[in-house]
């Protein structure tokens, strides 16, 4: 019964964002009043993930808050379980957020008008001109403040298991010149990918923040190197929560 009730109040949060607060966000946008909106679309967005996560019944520990820099836009490198980690992402993490996410979900109904509020970017990895687009679009969101989130393994892995991160995926912070905040998100999968994207089901989700990696200090690595250093922080922190 919680679940159900959880599910109609997010429905119904839906139908309110949708008409009352994206025209507000839009208009903010118009009007240059770029900050306002961010604020209002990252205080909306965490009470619709807080109604969504609360419905599951899931609990979710977070470690490592300290390590994110207060002031600052941040590229946010997480691993990428299931459908649930950017609720969690954007329910946990103290900034206002923009999302690198796969093309699919541009034809998610809400959802994909949603993500165009918080300056999220569409990517097809299939196509390499409009990868590069992407990447360029994420760059300069962050060169405008906005922090981001990329899941370099491109696709969820359903599981516990942690895939190749794809090249690329850090340049950027490069370009940008902002920090690079490893995370690992265990157990998001359980609560929907391990029943077949059927039912929720309650899950201990835990999010581990690891340390800042400043580019200035990681000039002597390659891309490809400081891709396997952020790839080996995310995995050692999956082994160990």
């Amino acid at each position: 019964m919680r679940k159900f009730l959880g599910v109609i109040h997010f429905l119904f949060y839906a139908i309110y964002v949708t008409i009352f607060v994206i025209p507000k966000v839009k208009k903010l946008q118009k009007e240059g009043r770029i900050q306002e909106k961010r604020n209002l679309t990252d205080r909306v967005g965490k009470r619709w993930c807080e109604i969504l996560i609360g419905a599951t019944g899931s609990t979710v520990e977070v470690k490592g808050l300290e390590n994110i820099p207060k002031e600052g836009p941040v590229l946010f490198v997480s691993n990428h379980q299931g459908y649930f980690d950017i609720p969690v992402l954007l329910l946990y993490l103290p900034k206002s957020l923009g999302f690198l996410a796969k093309i699919e979900l541009k034809s998610w109904p809400i959802i994909n008008k949603w993500l165009d509020c918080i300056e999220g970017v569409f990517i097809d990895r299939n196509d390499i001109r409009q990868s590069l687009a992407a990447i360029k679009q994420t760059t300069e969101n962050l060169k405008s403040g906005q922090s981001m989130v990329i899941f370099p393994e491109g696709t969820r892995s359903k599981s516990s298991e942690l895939s190749p991160f794809k090249p690329g995926s850090l340049k950027p912070a490069q370009k940008a010149n902002v920090p690079i905040i490893p995370i690992a998100i265990q157990n998001t999968y359980k609560i929907l990918e391990a029943n077949n994207d059927r039912n929720l089901t309650a899950a201990k989700v835990v999010l581990t923040i690891a340390p800042p990696i400043y580019y200035n200090d990681a000039s002597k690595d390659t891309s490809s190197d400081l891709i396997v250093k952020v790839y080996e922080i995310i995995k050692d922190n999956l082994q160990s929560s």
